[in-house]
């Protein structure tokens, strides 16, 4: 029997054995008697191998450890008597057979660290630039000749010439349009054979954020912590570097060590690790997509020799359409809540991005549960932010101001989220909730938690729901000092530090945290938020923030999500190709009836909406839909804030369950 036509562990075990010379073959008994096994493995007695032909000796490590295991064990023996080329044809198929088991494992996962990523996604636009130069901008757009719409199938192809396919991929784009959830997409359909067929061996999804809790700085701890198994063979997957694609989710959210504050800037262990990928140290031939906010390029660009950058826009008209019916269970209120948006057009050109279209449909259910009339009509994406959390902090005590619950809650959030964007901190231990007086499975609106397996412990973890919440707490926490005499140097310290990084580099875009501020400190939005929050800002601090205003307006500077709005508005007529991304549950179990149904989730669409809105005819949102069940599936209620380590209460704020929330 030749190796290659092994068709799993049990026949290349056979195989491997009856290979063997006669002595070689006593010789591995012996060593098998005398080896070192993982604990809880049954040891082999002397007189249990005495006579044993290689198909009895098969039959015998497979009944003891199973297939994987058994084959594990000769390797070991292999190993011990220099039989290395042995060593490397069994070791192929069990990499093989180990691709299939990593594939099943991320096919099965119950849900992706994030609560309410376990739904359906419609359809986004990437558009792609002909060269890697310099990050554009709305004051410099992209000549209308580089812009290319694209495919996810050929993020790394190189069309006509192979020798030029990149291996390197930066998807680049504002908070909330969409790069995490497509991030996870692409793993996931990598697993079920739609997406690089043959192509990868393994696709390895690696959050910046969570690097931080690696126990140890080493990339086979990197690949432990990707395969979910201590016992992956990190060798074997190794082999062909070539064939691997590691997708680095959120580079602009590396986190800094939990021991450490940022009095010394120098790259952590575990931020080298990553560098090091990223610079081509380490892995040279594998592949790489890197997801990143606009502002993180000046930090990732130095690391790059050669990359294809692409942007991803967020949704099209006719997918902001889609994105409610799917919300909104009841298609009253889908229709009932599109009509709001299509009449406001901030709020509908706001929903071009899928994570605040996400909090315009959270908050828009949320005042109707409520049974509230919507009557704010938003300026500006931080009045829709406002309007969110107005909506969802704890409601205020007898008609009055509760310092006790509502205030409170706000003070200890924005003290949260400034604690961590001071320190490059996104994941919270529990005991830093409780110093900050948070009940985390309370404020699911604003937190969500997930359950990490430390070596032999499992740990909570918390985060904002996500990062532009806690930019716009951290906004928000120069405004709710307890002492408001002044502004506390602390505050004016870090604006200072904000301007002054501004000024120094030379950004185009002033960091999401600015643009909230800014917007907060305008005369009507004070008092909008002097009365939703239920407090005053004194006139001391008014002045000092007066002051720092007028600083920040006095720079030149584009707002977050202005590239977005000004590519799509300009250059939608040419798109004509988006990625269509429908029928997908992260959530999903392997079944012989799921796989029937499966299907190639990323496909060409021929045409966009991208008529002038001010035209358009809106008798239902659901009547948009090409067949609702076709397009969003069966859409049941399920709490956002609900998943693994994360409890349900009454003050959480709910999405259907094949909803995104976008990241």
């Amino acid at each position: 029997m030749a190796m290659t036509k092994a068709r799993n562990p049990r026949e290349a075990l056979l195989w491997a054995l009856s290979d063997l010379e006669e002595n070689d073959f006593k010789k591995l008994k012996f060593y098998l008697r005398d080896m070192t096994l993982s604990e809880g493995q049954p040891r082999l007695a002397r007189g249990e191998l005495e006579g044993l032909i290689p198909v009895d000796l098969a039959e015998l490590l497979i009944l003891k450890y199973g297939e994987k295991e058994a084959v594990k064990v000769v390797l070991k023996g292999l190993r011990v008597m220099n039989l290395l080329e042995l060593v490397d044809q069994l070791s192929h198929v069990c990499l093989h057979d180990y691709r299939e088991i990593y594939r099943e494992h991320v096919r099965c996962l119950e849900e992706w660290q994030e609560a309410g990523v376990n739904g359906r996604f419609n359809q986004v636009l990437l558009v792609a630039k002909s060269s890697s130069e310099s990050p554009e901008s709305p004051a410099h757009p992209i000549p209308e000749q580089e812009l290319d719409s694209v495919m996810v199938e050929a993020l790394f192809d190189s069309g006509e010439k192979p020798s030029l396919a990149p291996s390197l991929v930066v998807l680049q784009g504002s908070a909330g349009t969409g790069k995490t959830t497509l991030a996870r997409k692409m793993v996931l359909d990598w697993a079920t054979g739609s997406l690089y067929p043959g192509r990868f061996d393994y696709v390895f999804y690696v959050s910046c954020k969570e690097v931080v809790l690696l126990l140890e700085s080493k990339l086979e701890q990197l690949l432990f912590w990707c395969c979910g198994d201590n016992q992956a063979p990190v060798t074997e997957i190794l082999r062909q570097p070539e064939r691997l694609l590691f997708i680095l989710d959120g580079f602009d959210e590396l986190q800094r060590p939990f021991e450490e504050k940022l009095k010394k800037r120098g790259l952590s262990p575990k931020e080298s690790l990553l560098h090091l990928l990223i610079r081509r140290h380490t892995l040279p031939t594998c592949s790489l997509l890197i997801t990143t906010r606009p502002l993180a390029l000046r930090n990732l660009e130095p690391l790059l020799k050669q990359a294809r950058h692409v942007h991803i826009l967020g949704f099209s008209e006719e997918e902001r359409a889609r994105y409610f019916s799917s919300y909104f269970t009841d298609e009253k209120k889908a229709d009932s809540a599109f009509d709001i948006v299509q009449k406001n057009d901030i709020l509908y050109k706001a929903c071009q991005v899928p994570g605040i279209c996400w909090v315009v449909c959270s908050w828009l259910k949320g005042q109707m549960e409520r049974g509230k009339a919507v009557l704010e009509t938003p300026r500006n994406s931080t009045d829709i932010f406002m309007a969110y959390v107005s909506t969802f902090l704890p409601p205020v005590d007898d008609g009055g101001c509760s310092e006790f619950s509502r205030h409170r809650v706000l003070r200890s959030l924005c003290s949260l989220a400034a604690e961590g964007i001071q320190n490059q901190r996104f994941l919270f231990e529990e005991a830093e909730l409780r110093k900050h007086n948070l009940d985390g499975p309370r404020l699911a609106a604003f937190l969500s938690s997930n359950d990490y397996q430390l070596g032999l412990a499992i740990k909570k973890f918390y985060s904002f729901r996500h990062i532009s919440f806690q930019d716009f707490f951290h906004a928000m926490s120069y405004l709710v000092k307890e002492d408001q005499s002044r502004l506390g140097k602390e505050s004016r310290r870090e604006v200072q530090r904000l301007l002054e990084a501004k000024e120094q580099e030379g950004n185009d875009e002033m960091t999401l945290t600015m643009q909230f501020l800014l917007d907060i400190l305008k005369k009507d939005s004070f008092l909008n938020l002097e009365l939703k929050f239920c407090f005053r800002i004194s006139p001391c601090l008014a002045q000092d923030l007066k002051h720092f205003k007028e600083q920040m307006e006095s720079m030149k500077h584009n707002r977050t999500w202005d590239l977005e709005f000004s590519l799509y508005e300009a250059k939608i007529k040419n798109l004509v190709k988006g990625i269509q991304m429908n029928d997908v549950s992260f959530k999903i179990k392997h079944s012989n009836e799921k796989k029937s149904q499966s299907q190639n989730s990323f496909s060409v669409k021929s045409s966009l909406s991208h008529g002038p809105k001010e035209k358009q005819k809106h008798p239902s949102v659901h009547g948009q839909k090409e067949g609702k069940d076709n397009i969003a599936g069966t859409h049941k209620e399920a709490s956002t804030g609900k998943g693994r380590g994360t409890e349900e209460t009454d003050e959480e704020v709910r999405s259907p369950k094949n909803t995104y929330i976008y990241t």
